[in-house]
């Protein structure tokens, strides 16, 4: 079952966006998640019509609709705590482990 379904949206295929790709693909096979997680990405010059539906406007943009709550992050997507944070996987997590010590 696949806990976790981000969408990396991307301006073409550049080393930037390849290292942006990286980056997620490192923090979401990385602790819990590991083979619980599905990245989609999505490049806006090759279907324009999906970054105009989802209100993409700035690139590399991280979009994370499941599980709810929506999350998005902008920009660097080498900070690896933004991400984490921005992805809500860190409140997840506590969540997970206070209820596990119960």
């Amino acid at each position: 079952m696949t806990d976790l379904v981000p969408k990396l949206y991307i301006a073409g295929r550049t080393p930037r966006t390849e290292q942006a790709v990286a980056n997620i693909e490192e923090i979401c096979a990385s602790g819990d998640l590991q083979e619980n997680y599905q990245l989609v990405v999505i490049d806006v010059l090759e279907r324009p019509q999906l970054a105009e539906n989802e209100r993409i406007l700035a690139t590399p943009m991280l979009v994370k609709e499941l599980p709810p709550p929506l999350r998005r992050v902008v920009g660097d997507i080498s900070d690896r705590e933004s991400v984490v944070v921005g992805l809500d996987l860190a409140v997840r997590k506590g969540i997970e482990n206070e209820g596990g010590n119960e």
